[in-house]
Protein backbone atom coordinates (compact mmCIF):
# COMPACT_ATOMS: atom_id res chain seq x y z
CA UNK A 1 0.00 0.00 0.00
CA UNK A 2 1.28 3.50 -0.50
CA UNK A 3 2.41 5.79 1.69
CA UNK A 4 1.58 9.57 1.96
CA UNK A 5 2.88 12.65 3.79
CA UNK A 6 0.23 14.77 5.91
CA UNK A 7 1.29 17.89 3.72
CA UNK A 8 -0.31 15.65 0.49
CA UNK A 9 -3.21 14.92 2.04
CA UNK A 10 -4.01 17.96 3.70
CA UNK A 11 -7.11 20.55 3.50
CA UNK A 12 -9.73 18.16 2.61
CA UNK A 13 -7.88 15.79 0.40
CA UNK A 14 -7.14 13.21 2.60
CA UNK A 15 -10.13 11.39 1.31
CA UNK A 16 -8.89 11.09 -2.14
CA UNK A 17 -5.59 10.06 -1.19
CA UNK A 18 -6.76 7.16 1.15
CA UNK A 19 -8.79 6.21 -2.06
CA UNK A 20 -5.82 6.15 -4.14
CA UNK A 21 -3.83 4.13 -1.48
CA UNK A 22 -6.67 1.48 -1.23
CA UNK A 23 -7.23 1.30 -4.52
CA UNK A 24 -10.20 2.52 -5.16
CA UNK A 25 -11.70 5.55 -7.02
CA UNK A 26 -11.62 8.99 -5.20
CA UNK A 27 -15.34 10.87 -4.01
CA UNK A 28 -16.93 12.56 -6.73
CA UNK A 29 -18.48 16.27 -6.25
CA UNK A 30 -22.14 17.43 -7.03
CA UNK A 31 -21.68 17.02 -10.80
CA UNK A 32 -19.94 13.65 -11.01
CA UNK A 33 -16.39 14.97 -11.48
CA UNK A 34 -13.78 13.56 -9.12
CA UNK A 35 -12.78 16.18 -6.62
CA UNK A 36 -9.09 15.24 -7.64
CA UNK A 37 -10.03 16.24 -11.34
CA UNK A 38 -9.24 19.52 -13.19
CA UNK A 39 -8.94 20.72 -16.67
CA UNK A 40 -5.61 22.54 -17.34
CA UNK A 41 -6.20 26.05 -19.71
CA UNK A 42 -2.47 27.07 -18.99
CA UNK A 43 -0.25 24.47 -20.40
CA UNK A 44 3.15 24.68 -22.39
CA UNK A 45 4.19 21.57 -24.28
CA UNK A 46 7.80 23.23 -25.30
CA UNK A 47 10.01 25.49 -23.78
CA UNK A 48 12.17 28.56 -24.77
CA UNK A 49 14.59 26.38 -27.16
CA UNK A 50 11.30 24.75 -28.66
CA UNK A 51 11.75 21.51 -26.97
CA UNK A 52 9.32 19.60 -24.75
CA UNK A 53 7.43 17.05 -23.98
CA UNK A 54 6.20 14.41 -26.87
CA UNK A 55 2.32 15.29 -27.66
CA UNK A 56 1.18 11.19 -27.21
CA UNK A 57 3.21 11.36 -23.90
CA UNK A 58 1.57 14.38 -22.65
CA UNK A 59 -2.26 12.67 -23.33
CA UNK A 60 -0.87 9.50 -21.21
CA UNK A 61 0.31 11.68 -18.53
CA UNK A 62 -3.27 13.60 -18.82
CA UNK A 63 -4.56 10.09 -18.04
CA UNK A 64 -8.10 10.42 -15.40
CA UNK A 65 -6.28 13.45 -13.55
CA UNK A 66 -6.88 15.59 -16.41
CA UNK A 67 -9.78 15.02 -18.39
CA UNK A 68 -8.76 18.02 -21.22
CA UNK A 69 -6.07 21.06 -21.64
CA UNK A 70 -4.73 23.40 -23.82
CA UNK A 71 -1.52 23.08 -25.91
CA UNK A 72 0.66 25.57 -26.77
CA UNK A 73 4.75 26.12 -27.14
CA UNK A 74 6.37 29.50 -25.98
CA UNK A 75 6.22 32.20 -28.51
CA UNK A 76 9.70 33.15 -27.88
CA UNK A 77 13.16 31.50 -28.84
CA UNK A 78 16.28 31.95 -26.55
CA UNK A 79 19.14 32.56 -29.15
CA UNK A 80 22.24 30.97 -28.20
CA UNK A 81 24.64 33.71 -28.09
CA UNK A 82 28.30 31.91 -27.77
CA UNK A 83 29.98 35.23 -26.83
CA UNK A 84 27.84 35.29 -23.54
CA UNK A 85 27.57 32.08 -22.65
CA UNK A 86 30.40 30.07 -23.98
CA UNK A 87 29.60 26.51 -24.49
CA UNK A 88 26.43 26.69 -22.14
CA UNK A 89 23.17 26.63 -23.91
CA UNK A 90 20.61 28.30 -21.95
CA UNK A 91 16.88 26.54 -22.25
CA UNK A 92 15.68 29.47 -20.38
CA UNK A 93 15.30 33.38 -20.45
CA UNK A 94 16.84 34.44 -17.04
CA UNK A 95 19.69 32.09 -17.39
CA UNK A 96 21.86 34.66 -20.56
CA UNK A 97 21.38 38.32 -21.47
CA UNK A 98 21.24 36.66 -25.18
CA UNK A 99 18.20 37.83 -27.10
CA UNK A 100 14.72 36.52 -27.76
CA UNK A 101 13.24 36.24 -30.72
CA UNK A 102 9.33 35.36 -31.65
CA UNK A 103 9.76 31.68 -33.37
CA UNK A 104 6.61 31.21 -35.35
CA UNK A 105 7.37 27.37 -36.49
CA UNK A 106 6.18 26.77 -33.09
CA UNK A 107 2.60 27.10 -34.63
CA UNK A 108 3.03 24.26 -37.63
CA UNK A 109 5.04 21.99 -34.35
CA UNK A 110 1.77 22.01 -32.12
CA UNK A 111 -0.71 21.07 -35.46
CA UNK A 112 1.53 18.30 -36.66
CA UNK A 113 1.86 17.26 -33.34
CA UNK A 114 -2.16 17.25 -33.09
CA UNK A 115 -2.73 16.07 -35.97
CA UNK A 116 -0.26 13.09 -35.35
CA UNK A 117 -3.28 12.11 -32.17
CA UNK A 118 -6.46 9.73 -32.39
CA UNK A 119 -9.52 10.96 -32.87
CA UNK A 120 -10.01 10.50 -28.73
CA UNK A 121 -7.09 11.85 -28.12
CA UNK A 122 -7.61 14.98 -30.27
CA UNK A 123 -10.76 15.35 -28.43
CA UNK A 124 -9.14 16.44 -25.02
CA UNK A 125 -6.95 19.09 -26.53
CA UNK A 126 -7.33 22.44 -27.54
CA UNK A 127 -4.10 23.54 -29.63
CA UNK A 128 -3.41 27.32 -29.21
CA UNK A 129 -2.04 29.91 -31.69
CA UNK A 130 0.88 31.61 -29.75
CA UNK A 131 4.04 32.18 -32.79
CA UNK A 132 3.22 35.80 -33.13
CA UNK A 133 4.59 39.36 -32.31
CA UNK A 134 1.76 41.49 -30.73
CA UNK A 135 3.49 44.53 -31.63
CA UNK A 136 3.23 43.25 -35.42
CA UNK A 137 0.13 44.82 -37.40
CA UNK A 138 0.52 41.65 -39.72
CA UNK A 139 0.04 39.52 -36.53
CA UNK A 140 -3.62 38.72 -36.99
CA UNK A 141 -2.77 38.18 -40.45
CA UNK A 142 -0.60 34.98 -39.51
CA UNK A 143 -3.07 34.33 -36.80
CA UNK A 144 -5.45 33.85 -40.47
CA UNK A 145 -2.91 32.26 -42.17
CA UNK A 146 -2.35 29.06 -39.53
CA UNK A 147 -6.19 28.65 -38.78
CA UNK A 148 -6.53 28.13 -42.98
CA UNK A 149 -3.43 25.85 -43.40
CA UNK A 150 -4.48 23.36 -40.51
CA UNK A 151 -8.87 23.83 -39.97
CA UNK A 152 -9.84 21.72 -37.43
CA UNK A 153 -6.79 22.46 -35.18
CA UNK A 154 -7.23 25.51 -32.95
CA UNK A 155 -9.49 26.44 -30.49
CA UNK A 156 -7.70 29.91 -29.47
CA UNK A 157 -4.79 32.08 -29.32
CA UNK A 158 -1.97 32.66 -26.49
CA UNK A 159 -0.78 32.41 -23.93
CA UNK A 160 1.16 35.52 -25.72
CA UNK A 161 2.76 38.12 -23.41
CA UNK A 162 2.18 42.13 -23.84
CA UNK A 163 4.18 42.44 -20.88
CA UNK A 164 6.70 40.58 -18.56
CA UNK A 165 8.88 41.22 -16.07
CA UNK A 166 12.97 41.13 -17.21
CA UNK A 167 11.73 39.52 -20.77
CA UNK A 168 10.62 42.41 -22.62
CA UNK A 169 14.15 44.34 -22.77
CA UNK A 170 15.70 40.81 -24.48
CA UNK A 171 13.02 40.70 -26.63
CA UNK A 172 14.36 41.87 -30.63
CA UNK A 173 11.92 44.49 -31.98
CA UNK A 174 9.37 46.67 -30.42
CA UNK A 175 7.92 46.47 -27.03
CA UNK A 176 4.28 45.22 -26.64
CA UNK A 177 1.47 47.73 -25.26
CA UNK A 178 -2.24 47.05 -24.44
CA UNK A 179 -2.26 50.84 -26.19
CA UNK A 180 -0.64 49.14 -29.85
CA UNK A 181 -3.45 49.13 -32.99
CA UNK A 182 -1.66 46.17 -33.18
CA UNK A 183 -3.40 44.10 -30.60
CA UNK A 184 -6.68 45.54 -31.36
CA UNK A 185 -6.22 43.61 -34.87
CA UNK A 186 -5.46 40.81 -33.27
CA UNK A 187 -8.71 40.47 -30.53
CA UNK A 188 -11.23 42.01 -33.05
CA UNK A 189 -9.82 38.83 -35.31
CA UNK A 190 -10.28 36.55 -32.24
CA UNK A 191 -14.20 38.18 -31.81
CA UNK A 192 -14.66 37.70 -35.75
CA UNK A 193 -13.55 33.71 -35.39
CA UNK A 194 -14.43 33.30 -31.77
CA UNK A 195 -10.95 32.41 -30.61
CA UNK A 196 -10.39 32.38 -27.13
CA UNK A 197 -8.01 34.71 -25.93
CA UNK A 198 -4.84 33.61 -23.08
CA UNK A 199 -2.97 36.84 -22.70
CA UNK A 200 -0.26 36.94 -19.90
CA UNK A 201 0.29 41.21 -18.35
CA UNK A 202 1.67 41.95 -15.72
CA UNK A 203 -0.32 43.95 -12.61
CA UNK A 204 2.53 46.24 -12.73
CA UNK A 205 6.50 46.97 -12.97
CA UNK A 206 9.16 45.27 -10.81
CA UNK A 207 9.94 47.06 -7.85
CA UNK A 208 7.29 50.00 -8.70
CA UNK A 209 7.84 53.38 -6.07
CA UNK A 210 5.34 52.89 -3.03
CA UNK A 211 3.49 56.28 -4.62
CA UNK A 212 3.19 54.81 -7.84
CA UNK A 213 0.00 53.61 -9.59
CA UNK A 214 0.31 50.41 -11.70
CA UNK A 215 -0.25 52.07 -14.59
CA UNK A 216 -0.42 48.94 -16.96
CA UNK A 217 -3.64 47.86 -14.98
CA UNK A 218 -5.45 51.27 -16.58
CA UNK A 219 -4.05 50.60 -19.71
CA UNK A 220 -5.15 46.77 -19.36
CA UNK A 221 -9.17 48.02 -18.42
CA UNK A 222 -8.97 50.20 -21.75
CA UNK A 223 -7.71 47.42 -24.40
CA UNK A 224 -10.73 45.08 -22.62
CA UNK A 225 -13.28 47.70 -22.60
CA UNK A 226 -12.32 48.17 -26.52
CA UNK A 227 -12.71 44.31 -27.21
CA UNK A 228 -16.43 43.67 -25.47
CA UNK A 229 -17.13 40.43 -27.29
CA UNK A 230 -14.00 38.67 -27.19
CA UNK A 231 -13.79 35.90 -24.78
CA UNK A 232 -10.42 37.23 -22.79
CA UNK A 233 -8.24 35.08 -19.86
CA UNK A 234 -5.91 36.97 -17.94
CA UNK A 235 -3.09 35.00 -17.05
CA UNK A 236 -2.33 34.41 -13.47
CA UNK A 237 -4.12 37.99 -12.40
CA UNK A 238 -0.63 40.10 -13.46
CA UNK A 239 1.44 38.56 -11.19
CA UNK A 240 4.75 37.76 -11.83
CA UNK A 241 7.81 35.84 -10.36
CA UNK A 242 9.54 39.49 -9.85
CA UNK A 243 6.05 41.48 -10.01
CA UNK A 244 4.20 41.05 -6.57
CA UNK A 245 0.38 41.33 -6.20
CA UNK A 246 -0.16 45.18 -5.53
CA UNK A 247 -1.72 46.94 -2.57
CA UNK A 248 -5.52 45.50 -2.53
CA UNK A 249 -5.18 43.74 -5.52
CA UNK A 250 -8.55 42.08 -4.63
CA UNK A 251 -10.38 44.89 -4.02
CA UNK A 252 -9.40 45.83 -7.52
CA UNK A 253 -10.02 42.74 -9.03
CA UNK A 254 -13.59 42.73 -7.21
CA UNK A 255 -14.27 46.21 -8.95
CA UNK A 256 -13.13 44.84 -12.36
CA UNK A 257 -15.69 41.49 -11.88
CA UNK A 258 -18.52 43.75 -10.92
CA UNK A 259 -17.84 45.97 -14.30
CA UNK A 260 -21.02 45.55 -16.48
CA UNK A 261 -18.04 46.38 -19.59
CA UNK A 262 -15.95 43.62 -18.14
CA UNK A 263 -18.26 40.61 -18.01
CA UNK A 264 -16.06 39.09 -21.37
CA UNK A 265 -12.96 38.66 -18.93
CA UNK A 266 -11.86 35.89 -17.01
CA UNK A 267 -8.78 34.90 -14.70
CA UNK A 268 -7.05 32.08 -14.61
CA UNK A 269 -5.26 31.31 -11.65
CA UNK A 270 -2.06 29.21 -13.14
CA UNK A 271 1.46 28.89 -12.06
CA UNK A 272 3.28 27.90 -8.65
CA UNK A 273 4.43 31.99 -8.42
CA UNK A 274 0.41 32.90 -8.02
CA UNK A 275 -0.01 29.52 -5.35
CA UNK A 276 2.59 31.01 -3.08
CA UNK A 277 0.47 34.10 -3.14
CA UNK A 278 -2.44 32.93 -2.22
CA UNK A 279 -1.58 30.46 0.12
CA UNK A 280 0.74 32.29 2.15
CA UNK A 281 -1.70 32.73 5.16
CA UNK A 282 -5.00 32.05 6.37
CA UNK A 283 -6.21 35.41 5.54
CA UNK A 284 -5.07 35.22 2.31
CA UNK A 285 -6.76 32.06 1.25
CA UNK A 286 -10.25 32.94 2.89
CA UNK A 287 -10.02 36.01 1.41
CA UNK A 288 -8.79 34.76 -2.12
CA UNK A 289 -11.77 32.21 -1.78
CA UNK A 290 -14.16 34.73 -0.71
CA UNK A 291 -13.41 36.72 -4.16
CA UNK A 292 -13.75 33.42 -5.94
CA UNK A 293 -17.12 32.42 -4.63
CA UNK A 294 -18.71 35.73 -5.40
CA UNK A 295 -17.92 35.32 -9.24
CA UNK A 296 -17.53 31.70 -9.51
CA UNK A 297 -18.12 31.36 -13.67
CA UNK A 298 -14.79 34.33 -14.05
CA UNK A 299 -12.41 32.08 -12.77
CA UNK A 300 -10.36 29.05 -14.59
CA UNK A 301 -7.33 27.07 -13.36
CA UNK A 302 -4.19 26.11 -15.40
CA UNK A 303 -0.78 24.32 -14.16
CA UNK A 304 1.22 26.72 -16.44
CA UNK A 305 3.86 24.42 -16.28
CA UNK A 306 6.41 24.01 -19.03
CA UNK A 307 7.49 21.00 -20.83
CA UNK A 308 6.68 18.84 -18.19
CA UNK A 309 8.95 14.64 -17.71
CA UNK A 310 6.12 13.46 -16.19
CA UNK A 311 2.31 14.26 -14.54
CA UNK A 312 3.98 14.75 -11.51
CA UNK A 313 4.64 19.04 -12.14
CA UNK A 314 0.68 19.59 -13.39
CA UNK A 315 -0.53 18.00 -10.12
CA UNK A 316 2.40 19.66 -7.85
CA UNK A 317 1.03 22.92 -8.67
CA UNK A 318 -2.29 21.85 -8.66
CA UNK A 319 -1.97 20.33 -4.77
CA UNK A 320 -0.65 23.71 -3.91
CA UNK A 321 -3.87 25.42 -4.19
CA UNK A 322 -5.42 22.81 -1.77
CA UNK A 323 -6.21 25.10 1.03
CA UNK A 324 -8.30 27.60 -1.54
CA UNK A 325 -10.52 24.21 -2.98
CA UNK A 326 -10.85 23.47 0.51
CA UNK A 327 -12.76 27.06 1.01
CA UNK A 328 -14.98 26.94 -2.39
CA UNK A 329 -18.38 25.87 -2.50
CA UNK A 330 -17.92 22.57 -4.06
CA UNK A 331 -19.99 23.34 -7.50
CA UNK A 332 -17.37 26.61 -7.11
CA UNK A 333 -14.65 24.58 -7.12
CA UNK A 334 -16.12 22.33 -10.16
CA UNK A 335 -16.34 24.86 -12.10
CA UNK A 336 -12.88 26.68 -11.43
CA UNK A 337 -11.38 23.12 -12.26
CA UNK A 338 -13.44 22.24 -14.93
CA UNK A 339 -16.63 23.93 -15.46
CA UNK A 340 -15.34 27.12 -16.68
CA UNK A 341 -13.02 25.74 -18.93
CA UNK A 342 -15.54 23.57 -20.72
CA UNK A 343 -18.06 26.30 -21.09
CA UNK A 344 -15.48 28.74 -22.29
CA UNK A 345 -13.38 26.11 -24.81
CA UNK A 346 -16.69 24.35 -25.66
CA UNK A 347 -17.86 27.45 -27.59
CA UNK A 348 -14.68 28.11 -29.12
CA UNK A 349 -14.50 24.90 -30.89
CA UNK A 350 -17.83 25.53 -32.15
CA UNK A 351 -17.94 28.70 -33.29
CA UNK A 352 -13.68 28.72 -35.05
CA UNK A 353 -15.20 25.25 -37.05
CA UNK A 354 -18.14 27.37 -37.97
CA UNK A 355 -15.53 29.98 -39.35
CA UNK A 356 -13.19 27.79 -40.65
CA UNK A 357 -16.29 25.99 -42.57
CA UNK A 358 -17.17 29.36 -44.43
CA UNK A 359 -13.40 30.58 -44.97
CA UNK A 360 -11.19 27.15 -45.11
CA UNK A 361 -11.19 26.49 -49.13
CA UNK A 362 -11.29 22.72 -50.07
CA UNK A 363 -8.29 21.74 -52.65
CA UNK A 364 -9.85 20.24 -55.59
CA UNK A 365 -8.11 16.81 -56.97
Amino acid sequence: MSTFTLAECRAGLVVVCCAVALGTSPPVGITGARIDQFNDSHFHLTNYVQEGTDVRKYVDMMGTRVPRSTLFGVPLQQSWSYGNTGDFASAYDPQTDAPLYYYSFTDAATAMAYRSLTPEQQSRLDPMIVGFNPTDMYAADHIRRVLTTFPGVFSGIGEFTIHKESVWPKVAGGTASPNDPALDRILDFADEVGLVVLLQSDLDMPFPQHDQDPYQLAQLKELFKRHPMTSIIWAHAGVGRIVRPVENQLTILDRALSAPELKHVNIDISWDEVAKNIVDSPESVKATADLINRYPDRFIFGSDVVAPTDAGAQVKVFDMYAPLWEQLAPEVSQKVRMGNYERLFDESRRRVRAWEAANVKTARP
